[in-house]
């Protein structure tokens, strides 16, 4: 829950702002560690939950912000900037405002006396639990420098990765999109004016004309039906993916579709092997490191299965013996991890994997990009083209009728 709080600092100043917490007393505990007098709390009921989650957070945080951030605090600590001075430089040259004002809070909790990741871990909606956990590694193993680079990398790869795959997927629904408003404008406008000459004519009317005059009678009787049935649907739908079976049905849904599936299988492919390679690089255990990824993995198929993996690594199981009893997990990965087990190198060979379905991905997105252009153009044609045969033929033969 968030809370917005009014307090006052030993020297008599007052403080303004909000911290997120499970519960009215340890918001004011978290208040009261920055060496704040409370003096109101209120909970924000104005707050409102990120539907899209993304690798690092909740989703009100752009990723980009994130890893500029990540990248200008690593330069920073290179430069053996203090830690509490970092945050407030970062925090003064941040455009994004909400950003700016969580560094700031996260500066105060550090004057306050507390570790960086304990003051990032209050602020869900910008730090996950695995940024907390590799800041957190960083500080135990004196190596907090390094962390937020690993950080910078992996986010700068996901997020490059990510877009890549959205982008590639916005310009056919937009082309499928408009090409479904415009038939249905044909149908409706265009097509019954002519079919009215048509029968007005008395000529044969051909099979596939009968058919685009049916299809335009239903959509003119009962049009204002199917735009209701639609908009139900689509309310059904996004209230359905809300759920935890909708969710986990359009997660599973991604991978199994053909036209999608190899793109987002290698896609989740590539974070789970890059994440653990990054986390494993900054020595957090693997049990937990394989928890972690579960959480950001960003899909409920495969975060099923590295929940699964995990519990079978505590019971003492291999980590490459538990990938492979998942059908999801291709054999190859499932083998390579198993050569690094036995030679002691798991953490290149999961660089090696992430690296690989990195370019697989990159190599599918291209390939799908370079196809969907003629391919629309063939279904537009294909469309358009019966569409006006169907109803221009008649009218020729009327016209020549008339000759």
């Amino acid at each position: 829950m968030l809370f917005n709080y009014e307090a006052i600092t030993n020297t008599g100043e007052k403080k303004t702002g909000s911290v997120d917490a499970r519960s009215k007393d340890l918001a004011i505990t978290a208040i009261q560690s920055r060496g704040y007098i409370v003096s109101s709390l209120k909970e924000d009921t104005k707050k409102k939950g990120g539907l899209n989650l993304s690798l690092f957070g909740t989703g009100s945080i752009p990723m980009k912000d994130i890893v500029i951030m990540s990248r200008q605090m690593s330069t920073l600590f290179e430069s053996q900037v203090a830690a509490l001075k970092a945050f407030n430089l970062l925090a003064e040259n941040t455009e994004n405002q909400r950003l700016a004002k969580i560094l700031n809070e996260v500066a105060e909790d550090i004057k306050g006396g507390i570790y960086i990741s304990q003051a990032l871990a209050k602020h869900k909606e910008a730090f996950s639990d695995f940024y907390v956990n590799m800041v957190k590694s960083g500080e135990e193993s004196g190596k907090l420098t390094q962390s937020f680079s690993y950080l910078a990398d992996y986010l700068d790869r996901q997020y490059q990765l990510t877009s890549k795959t959205k982008n590639a997927l916005i310009y056919p629904g937009f082309v499928i999109g408009v090409f479904i408003i415009v038939m249905t404008m044909m149908f409706t406008f265009i097509v019954p004016k002519l079919a009215a000459i048509i029968k007005e004519s008395g000529v044969a009317i051909p099979f596939f004309t009968q058919v685009i005059m049916t299809i335009s009678d239903l959509f003119v009787r009962y049009g204002v039906f199917l735009l209701i049935a639609i908009i139900i649907l689509v309310v059904y739908l996004a209230r359905f993916s809300r759920t935890p079976a909708g969710k986990m049905y359009f997660d599973r849904l991604k991978i199994t579709f053909p036209i999608f599936r190899n793109i987002y299988t290698k896609l989740y492919l590539s974070r789970i092997s890059d994440n653990m390679d990054t986390m494993l690089s900054s020595s957090i255990p693997i049990v937990r490191a394989i928890e972690l990824t579960s959480a950001v993995v960003g899909n409920r198929v495969f975060e099923n299965i590295l929940k699964d993996v995990a519990e079978s690594v505590k019971s003492g199981s291999s980590l490459s013996d538990s990938f492979s009893k998942h059908k999801e997990i291709p054999a190859i990965m499932a083998g390579m991890i198993r050569v690094g087990e036995e030679t002691g190198s798991i953490g290149n060979i999961l660089k090696t994997l992430g690296r690989f379905y990195n370019r697989e991905v990159n190599d599918a997105v291209d390939t799908m990009v370079s196809l969907i252009e003629p391919v629309m153009i063939i279904i537009l044609g294909l469309g358009v083209g019966i569409l006006l045969a169907s109803i221009l033929m008649p009218i020729y033969n009327i016209a020549g009728g008339v000759n």
